[in-house]
């Protein structure tokens, strides 16, 4: 029998991550990494193997490399059972491996919805981390002309602007009343619905689907009114549920939604086993509810902080709940989120105000590539304490939305950002009188200074 000091199942981010941040804390320690696919994707970049990088072999995570580099052994096998008392986890291949610690990082998987009639038919996928797969749907999908994209969050956004990008008839459906509703304000989420359809996807929203026709083989998709599209293939991009099938079934408890629980440390009710990335459980930063968010940047925080305290606990380390930092693009417009929306905070019943600006990303605004930023800072009213943001305008946003959800998870102040001392270049930036995120916060500000309730 094999035996470790740190076991982790699975390789993308959060295993990868966990892997590598235990050897530098732990050096002396044996880590072995076992993963099902040889080798393992981006996960943020599988839309665009349909498109922009054309291939899956261009959208590899070197982790095999970077184990390598750090004596971390990875083997190919899959997890069958976990034995919690005597710690140890028996594979497929019929090989059993001993743990002193164990990390699980199973991931997620697509949902199919057992509702929906026809999906299973021969021609309707979904968009899983696995290469192989994907690999067989991007052939197929050559031959096809009408696609229909049901789902209109990130996935189904940048896989429909990525496939209607290489030439086919896409149309996207969206039950909510806009695409990116989960994720963005009205006021975001519009301009990125525009700018798709701009871009030559046909998008329907408010329209939910009852069933994907045909015999067999889909040759189309109904609507709930009644509408039928003429589809040649259907993918579903209706969100990931987490892959926890293997603590569920080896006595790790999980949650309601299916997530494994786990608290503060990622450990779960068993001391030496830890759950990371989309499988585990995750809270709502500021509320502490649970969140469903899957992230890869939140699967890689959650994986620091598990692999600083596999053998001993930090205070200071532990995970503080999900901020939901989201970004996406569609050609050279860049859209970005962080921590609590106006929609979500009305909800939620916080007292806020909200802060605007657009103005321009470089200064003068004659300079070449310069695009319209635009910021909005939801602000709690009482406090001052910025709670969250979005932006949209030029690639820059990806970077400047990091800031944002900075400045949330430490719980700035609109007064220390109004002090803030910030630099600036007319390549590389607005003007220092002009930065829209400042200004947005002195939107907000003066809305405080004058209130009247």
């Amino acid at each position: 029998m094999n035996t470790t000091d740190i076991l982790v199942i699975g390789s993308s981010a959060a295993g990868l991550v966990t892997a590598l941040t235990a050897r530098r804390v732990y050096p002396g320690k044996k880590i072995v990494v076992t993963t099902t696919q040889e080798k393992t994707l981006i996960p943020c970049g599988i839309p665009y193997i349909f498109g922009t990088v054309q291939s899956s072999e261009k959208d590899i995570l070197p982790s095999d490399k970077m184990f390598e580099a750090n004596n971390i052994e990875m083997l190919v096998d899959e997890a069958e059972l976990i034995d919690l008392e005597n710690k140890t986890v028996k594979y497929t291949s019929g090989q059993s491996i001993a743990y002193d610690k164990l990390v699980i990082g199973t991931g997620s998987t697509p949902i199919k919805p057992s509702w929906l009639k026809g999906a299973d038919y021969r021609n309707v996928f979904t968009v899983p981390k696995n290469k192989t797969y994907l690999d067989q749907m991007q052939a197929s999908l050559q031959q096809f002309k009408k696609i229909v994209v049901i789902g209109g969050g990130f996935i189904g956004v940048e896989i429909s602007d990525e496939l209607r990008k290489s030439g086919k008839d896409i149309t996207l459906v969206e039950k909510l009343p806009h695409v990116l509703h989960l994720a963005f304000d009205a006021d975001v989420a519009l301009p990125a619905e525009t700018l798709l359809k701009e871009r030559g996807v046909k998008v329907l929203t408010g329209q939910g689907v009852s069933e994907i026709t045909g015999n067999g083989h889909a040759d189309g998709v109904k609507l709930e009114n009644g509408e039928l599209l003429e589809a040649d293939a259907v993918i579903l991009a209706m969100g990931y549920q987490p892959n926890s099938q293997l603590a569920e079934k080896s006595g790790i408890a999980v949650t309601s939604k299916g997530f494994i629980k786990v608290d503060d440390y990622l450990r779960t009710e068993h001391p030496d086993v830890f759950a990371v990335g989309d499988c585990a459980e995750k809270r709502d930063f500021f509320t502490r509810k649970p969140s469903p968010i899957m992230l890869a940047s939140t699967a890689c925080a959650e994986a620091r902080v598990a692999g600083m305290n596999l053998f001993k606990l930090s205070a200071i380390k532990n995970f503080i709940g999900t901020i939901s930092i989201f970004s996406t693009a569609l050609g050279e417009t860049g859209f970005g989120v962080a921590g609590i929306t106006e929609t979500l905070a009305e909800a939620e019943n916080f007292n806020i105000v909200t802060g605007t600006f657009q103005g321009i990303d470089r200064h003068p605004g004659t300079l070449k590539d310069t695009h319209t930023q635009f910021v909005k800072l939801i602000v709690g009213k009482e406090s001052g304490v910025i709670l969250g943001g979005e932006v949209m305008g030029g690639l820059s946003v990806g970077e400047l939305i990091n800031t944002i959800g900075i400045i949330v998870q430490n719980k700035i102040t609109l007064n220390s950002l109004l002090t803030a001392q910030i630099g600036t270049h007319p390549l590389l930036t607005a003007s220092p009188a002009g930065y829209p995120l400042i200004k947005a916060a002195e939107n907000a500000s003066t809305k405080l200074l004058y209130r009247h309730e």
